[in-house]
């Protein structure tokens, strides 16, 4: 059964606490991808890992599909697709439930600071719920 759970996001800070999350999972031993919403957004991701902490090295690609990320613990994608056969997806943007179910472990944020995002936030956790994802807020 997919474990999903919610992070509360205090601050529009999410690429950061993102990192911070997949450099757990890293260290860990598992395998993340990361989805993002476009092209624009997954780059930007990409080179933010580079530098997101001093001192700190999380190995990963932007699988923009010239890349193979295959051998890579971190994978950031812009389309539903498990280039490096991850376990745990960390949503940056929304992926279909039917991806959702293909990993262990989903990551969601609930955006607090902007009271659009977290209705949307509240919609994606019911929608969890009915489906029977069990989703924790942390």
């Amino acid at each position: 059964m997919t474990k999903v759970e919610f992070f509360k996001l205090k601050r529009p800070e999410r690429a950061r606490v993102l990192c911070d999350l997949a450099e757990e999972f890293y260290l860990n031993g598992q395998r993340v991808l990361v989805m993002t919403l476009d092209d624009n957004q997954g780059i930007t991701l990409d080179r933010f890992m580079w530098t997101w902490k001093k001192g700190a090295f999380l190995p990963h690609v932007y699988d923009n599909g010239s890349v193979e990320g295959h051998d890579e613990p971190v994978v950031i994608v812009s389309e539903e697709a498990n280039p490096n056969a991850a376990g745990v997806l960390i949503m940056g943007a929304p992926c279909s439930v039917d991806f959702i179910r293909q990993f262990r472990h989903v990551i969601d944020f609930a955006e607090t600071y902007d009271e659009t995002r977290l209705e949307e936030s509240r919609e994606r956790f019911r929608s969890y719920r009915e489906l029977g994802f069990n989703p924790v807020m942390r």
